[in-house]
């Protein structure tokens, strides 16, 4: 009798736990349902900038994006932690540096060390520990060490990066949900235009072309000059100029001479072989490009507006880095160009954020700076030791918000800093390693100034970068 009694008050004691633990998981949910906004983010591969009509580009048509900037505030100062995939998609997904764990370039994917609290306090695994429904689509390409999207707290919505991404992010949105949710849609486009430099040097070398899907598209895309009957006249009339800053600069870095730089043979094919019509089919393309993944984000703003989630949905656009795109006779990324550097970041979010902003003036760097701002947002708590912080003040636009003054990037190659008047670079290897140029007035980045201005002057953005290094957690 004894140990039936103690039974029973064992099991009633197990169900009022259990009741207890019940009704504080609804009262969460239930808060966060009430307070919370569902968040999206759009991720696009290898879009510089300037590539959006909305920032004066005449070349290139983006009418989703263009909207999404009319309804929200545009970033002029959005850059990446580093110019290359695998290290950008990490500090975007954790808000660590690549640094913070070896990674400089795409092939450190191996030897990266990915701390355990990296991997429980990544975006996905925060915002599902915080009662959010959480779903990942597209392209992953993320260090070994971190896993997939699953492992880092996503469900996964579909591996496809184009028309199903676009098609089944549009099913998630309209569909029911009982929670916040947080939804990553990861595009590859307009990184398809990797394969006309890389096709054009294996035809030169006698060689097929690439026969995977990126490469069939970007090849379709670009026999729609060549079939015109006269490339030359249709080069002339709808392909862009060769930009202002096509040639290499003064003083320029010797690693990143042809002679010096340990690069894919296609790199030295481009920069020795091409002619400006090469070039300027290839800026044409890369605009093409991107307006086929700007249709498919147009798809996504709509079913949110469709699905009457328009005033509780922040949604954020950016890329994971840019494209050379002819500047210094060169395609891809991985420099510390601008143009490779400089992504777009817009911020969208209904009678919060203020409509039809420019941003020209705070800098923001999408890895270390999303996940805690898309936190601040939520409600959720900024995990402690990230190099970078919540923006959520500065889209809202909140009076006398503070922010840093400069940005740090890192590279395969070297690592910079700027501010709103000189950038500073230092290359690993090479002759005129110091890059130092005023981006007022030399912003395609002709002009190293670092044998032209005072020593105290260098000597202030050596300070600055070293500084930023060892808030990055760089393990050299």
């Amino acid at each position: 009798m004894i140990y039936k009694q103690r039974s029973l008050w064992l099991s009633l004691g197990t169900a009022v736990m259990l009741i207890v633990t019940l009704v504080a998981s609804a009262n969460e949910a239930q808060s966060l349902n009430s307070s919370a906004p569902n968040i999206i983010v759009i991720m696009t591969d290898q879009q510089s900038s300037t590539m959006m009509s909305c920032t004066g580009n005449k070349w290139v048509k983006t009418p989703s994006l263009d909207a999404l900037a009319t309804g929200g505030m545009r970033f002029e100062r959005a850059y990446v932690a580093n110019p290359v995939c695998v290290p950008a998609r990490f500090s975007i997904q954790t808000g660590y540096m690549p640094s913070a764990i070896g990674m400089r370039r795409n092939n450190d994917t191996k030897t990266a060390v990915v701390q355990p609290y990296m991997i429980e306090n990544a975006l996905g695994n925060l915002f599902k520990k915080a009662g959010y429904e959480t779903v990942f689509g597209g392209k992953e390409h993320f260090p070994q060490g971190l896993g997939n999207s699953v492992n880092i707290g996503y469900e996964r919505l579909t591996a496809d990066r184009r028309e199903e991404l676009a098609q089944k992010s549009v099913a998630f949105i309209k569909q029911k949900h009982e929670k916040p949710f947080l939804l990553f849609a990861s595009f590859i486009n307009p990184h398809d235009i990797c394969y006309m430099a890389i096709n054009s040097y294996n035809r030169s070398m006698g060689q097929e072309n690439m026969s995977n899907e990126a490469s069939r598209i970007c090849e379709r895309i670009l026999d729609q000059a060549r079939n015109s009957g006269d490339l030359e006249t249709f080069v002339e009339m709808h392909c862009p100029p060769l930009p202002e800053n096509f040639n290499y600069p003064e003083l320029g870095a010797s690693c990143l001479d042809l002679s010096e730089e340990e690069i894919a043979h296609f790199y030295h094919h481009t920069q020795q072989e091409w002619t400006e019509i090469d070039w300027r089919l290839h800026r044409w393309a890369y605009c093409r490009l991107t307006e086929m993944v700007d249709e498919k984000i147009g798809r996504i703003i709509a079913a949110v507006k469709e699905a009457g989630l328009e005033e509780n949905t922040l949604i954020v656009f950016t890329s994971d880095h840019g494209d050379m795109d002819a500047s210094h006779k060169r395609e891809h990324k991985g420099v510390m160009y601008e143009e490779s550097v400089r992504v777009p970041f817009i911020m969208s979010y209904k009678n919060v954020i203020p409509a039809g902003v420019v941003n020209g003036q705070h800098f923001v760097n999408n890895g270390i700076d999303l996940l805690p701002t898309l936190c601040d947002f939520a409600g959720i708590e900024i995990p402690q030791g990230l190099a970078g912080g919540s923006i959520r003040a500065i889209a809202e636009k909140r009076p006398g918000a503070e922010w840093r003054d400069d940005i740090y990037v890192e590279g395969e190659m070297g690592f910079m800093v700027q501010d709103l008047k000189y950038k500073y670079t230092v290359y690993d290897t090479g002759e005129h390693r110091e890059q130092l140029v005023d981006l007022n007035k030399d912003p395609g980045e002709m002009n190293n100034l670092v044998y032209k201005v005072e020593e105290e002057l260098v000597n202030f953005y050596r300070e600055k970068l070293d500084k930023w290094k060892k808030k990055a957690g760089l393990k050299e």
